[in-house]
């Protein structure tokens, strides 16, 4: 059997948000959501359930689940595969604009449901925490007391969770690996519940019609693509780095600082600079044109401590 990798947009949708994954949505997200004392979701509705034109018109890196809870708070489950700048603001956004959605002019305040943002990434968002779920709320900064519990953010990133199929424990272990692995797996793994079995059975490609495959393959080599194209940007940066950390080296005249100035361009400011080089980098960069952000980069430092640098060599 092949199955779909259910990190694209289409087989994330497809598994989770159409009009027969009630009981799979619904079994997911007791599975993931840290709900408190115990509580279990009972019943919700899937809204804009899959459709392929809908399919179609959606952007390519990401998706949206939205599910009514039978007590009126709204969840958006998201499983984006790439990361770009100002992603943790879109979440943030989507869930307030999902929360003041709710009422129309005129409406009492008190009318306002709770709303979940549910984000699985495919890259780690948060490299200083090392659990795998961090959620947030909003709290009084010292004494943590909670403003309200109306909109809360919940993030899981996939590369965290890397436990093998013995290694499986809980209903959350088996969906995460569903999720992250299903593409990778010939058969359905033994022990897993009637839903997940399920869920399985839509991933399942001999159950796609060829315009649904075409769609999923089409999607899957978008991803590659982009992929692609930001390591080749990367690399791009990394050797315009090294000509410009060469040149600022010739540029500076002084033995020391020259060879300085082309290690930190190869290496990236990984190495350990000396600080006089550094400095003197800086202000023959700066004499040369070369903008803040760019020599910030060569010497790595930060662009206000560059600033600052600067500045404390201007007279008074």
């Amino acid at each position: 059997m092949n199955f779909l990798d259910i990190r694209t947009d289409f087989a994330f949708k497809k598994v989770f948000g159409s009009e027969g994954s009630k009981d799979i949505l619904l079994s997911f997200l007791n599975a993931v959501l840290p709900f408190d004392d115990g509580k279990r979701i009972t019943d919700l509705t899937i809204v804009d359930p899959y459709n392929i034109p809908m399919l179609k018109g959606m952007k390519d890196t990401f998706v949206d689940v939205k599910a009514l809870l039978s007590d009126g708070t709204r969840v958006i489950i998201e499983m984006q595969i790439l990361n770009h700048d100002g992603f943790e603001k879109r979440v943030l956004y989507n869930a307030a604009k999902n929360y003041s959605a709710q009422l129309v002019q005129g409406q009492a305040y008190h009318l306002l449901n709770p709303v979940i943002a549910l984000t699985l990434t495919d890259f780690v968002m948060f490299p200083d925490s090392p659990r795998l779920m961090n959620c947030f709320k909003l709290l009084e900064k010292r004494d943590f007391i909670e403003y309200c519990d109306d909109i809360e953010l919940v993030f899981i990133e996939l590369p965290k969770f890397n436990k093998t199929e013995t290694e499986l424990e809980t209903e959350r272990d088996n969906w995460l690996y569903f999720i992250k692995n299903a593409a990778k797996l010939n058969d359905i793994p033994k022990n897993c519940g009637r839903d997940l079995a399920k869920a399985f059975g839509i991933a399942n490609e001999a159950n796609l019609s060829p315009e649904e495959l075409e769609l999923q393959h089409r999607k899957s080599e978008f991803i590659v693509i982009v992929q692609a194209s930001l390591d080749m940007a990367i690399r791009q940066g990394k050797q315009e780095g090294i000509e410009l950390g060469i040149e600022l080296g010739k540029q500076e005249g002084i033995e020391q600082g020259k060879q300085e100035g082309i290690e930190q361009g190869i290496e990236q400011g990984k190495q350990e600079g000396i600080a006089e080089s550094r400095r003197a980098t800086v202000f023959s960069a700066h004499q040369a044109g070369v903008p803040v952000a760019t020599i910030a980069q060569i010497v790595q430092m930060d662009s206000a401590d560059v600033i600052a640098l600067l500045a404390s060599a201007m007279p008074d």
